[in-house]
């Protein structure tokens, strides 16, 4: 701004163009923050399904290949079993290591 002779900022009405634009910003940084949020619950709600598919998935994949083998070498319940905890087993350490890099530990700089 100019000053005029006195030398200070001489003052102004507000602009209503200014006003405007900053209803518009604080409009704009509310849904932001909210858009933060639900990308934040997202991620949670995607770790949770990931967690859900591999604690299911594992021992039935295990489940399953102990079945075939079973059927091949006729030993009927034997490896269907071993291999379904085996497959257990697995999911939870898959879990485990999930878990010390989870969403919640991701925090992005605001």
């Amino acid at each position: 701004m100019a000053d005029d002779e006195t030398g200070k900022v001489p003052d102004l009405p507000p602009d209503a163009r200014l006003q405007s634009l900053d209803r518009r910003l604080d409009e704009l940084h509310r849904a932001e923050a909210e858009q933060a949020k639900q990308e934040q619950s997202n991620r949670v709600r995607q770790f949770g399904q990931k967690v859900a598919a591999q604690m299911i998935g594992a021992p039935a994949g295990g489940l399953l290949f102990g079945w075939g083998l079973d059927t091949l070498f006729n030993t009927k319940p034997l490896l269907m079993i071993i291999l379904m905890f085996v497959g257990f087993g697995l999911g939870i350490r898959n879990v485990y290591y999930w878990t010390k890099s989870t969403p919640s530990n991701d925090r992005r700089p605001e």
